[in-house]
């Protein structure tokens, strides 16, 4: 091997002739300079590129479809509330399609009714306050005539606000809402339409659903999904059967007031009260009782006054004796813990993220229960809500000692 020095001394020789010599071989997957660029890094710039197309792609798929997944999401929940039933019919012997059918033309027939009686008895009212308006107009201004000391008629006002420019706008704005609204009751009928399609197909295949996605998956996580799907059904059925009887409770109720006071569409109304006020959480009872108290309010301002007495002492019976003992062994969950869920809900999917918040946070406090290991709790007064005396006495003890001591010493002595 040669040495260093005879190294140094070629590469004198060979600078002084105007040749250079060779340099040192570069090292493994080191770039020589000037050489081109590394072979792996055009494949990694490609896979790059096509991450970040299939993300926006994903992503733009996700934003288009997002309705249809909320519909299938509430066709879900829906099929869930339902299975009972439809599994209780195909239990005697009945097919689950039939069943299925069965189930929802009930549903559809009870919603149908509902939706029709109040739609009557909305254009009854509205009627009703049109062929009585000139009256009240006239009393309005007679009023302001014996008030004001003016000289105001109603034919007047009338060719006033129907030659003012406002009316016109108004009634241009009104033709253009009226299209906009006539396109989302369709849209709304459509979107029912695809929520009872799912729903129905989910509800009556529900077997060979769940066998499809057990066949994917381990025996051992086949038995944890049938646990969380038989856990689902479980409380969402309760929960809407359990809902179903506190608004028959609560329409008994404000129908009987409704009836006593001489309110128009006790019936209607008190249907109206039982729904709202159950299956909008919260203040789904405050909301309900709006209506009956405007109805109630054409009759009488104080029947008005009546029954929003009545909704608040209702309100207050229903929170802490009925609904505990009714969802005591369907829908058992913290008031807070509800209200929480219907916000974030909300704050999620707006009013189905409301609606479907509670089935959803009970199904998997129910789930989460069967693994969260429990301990038993220890006999310390701080459990329930008492604070530690030690060994000692408590204050109110040591007070009367001291009141006893001040008392002995301001006595005479003989």
């Amino acid at each position: 091997m040669a040495s260093t020095d005879e190294i140094g001394q070629a590469a004198q020789h060979a600078s002084s002739n105007g040749t250079t010599p060779p340099g040192r071989p570069p090292a493994d997957g080191a770039a020589a300079p000037g050489a081109s660029m590394p072979r792996w890094l055009p494949r990694a710039m490609v896979l790059a590129l096509a991450l970040i197309a299939v993300f926006q792609l994903g992503s733009w798929a996700f934003h288009q479809l997002t309705g249809l997944l909320i519909n299938i999401l509430i066709a879900f929940f829906l099929a869930l509330a339902v299975e009972p039933a439809v599994s209780w019919m195909a239990a005697r012997g009945m097919r689950r399609g039939l069943g299925t059918f069965l189930v929802f033309l009930a549903v559809t027939v009870v919603a149908a009714g509902f939706v029709t009686l109040l739609g009557s008895m909305l254009a009854g009212q509205i009627v009703t306050m049109v062929e009585s308006f000139p009256d009240y107009l006239d009393s309005v201004i007679n009023w302001i005539n014996t008030h004001f000391r003016t000289d105001l008629k109603r034919v007047d006002i009338q060719e006033g606000l129907l030659r003012s420019d406002w009316l016109r706008n108004y009634v241009q704005n009104s033709a253009t809402g009226v299209l906009d609204v006539s396109a989302q009751v369709l849209g709304g009928l459509f979107q029912l339409l695809t929520i009872g399609l799912f729903s129905f197909y989910f509800a009556a295949d529900g077997p060979r659903l769940r066998r499809t996605i057990c066949s994917v998956l381990p025996p051992a996580r086949q038995a944890e999904v049938l646990r969380a799907w038989e856990i689902a059904v479980d409380k969402t059925g309760g929960y809407l059967y359990s809902r179903g009887l506190m608004a028959l409770v609560s329409g008994v109720a404000h129908y009987v007031l409704l009836e006593a006071l001489g309110v128009p569409y006790a019936p209607v109304l008190a249907v109206w009260v039982g729904l709202v006020s159950q299956f909008i959480p919260t203040i789904g009872t405050y909301l309900a009782g709006a209506l009956p108290m405007l109805i109630a309010f054409t009759v009488d301002p104080w029947y008005a006054l009546w029954v929003l007495i009545f909704v608040v002492i209702y309100q207050q019976f229903e929170n802490y004796v009925l609904q505990p003992k009714v969802t005591s062994k369907t829908v058992d969950i913290h008031p807070a813990v509800a209200f929480g869920s219907v916000v974030a809900g909300t704050a999620l999917l707006g009013a189905v993220g409301a609606l479907i918040a509670i089935p959803a946070i009970a199904t998997l406090q129910a789930f989460l229960g069967a693994y969260v290991k429990r301990y038993a709790v220890t006999d310390d007064p701080r459990v329930h809500g008492h604070r530690g005396r030690g060994n000692g006495p408590g204050p109110i003890v040591r007070l009367r000692r001291v009141w006893r001591r001040l008392g002995s010493a301001e006595r005479p002595r003989s």
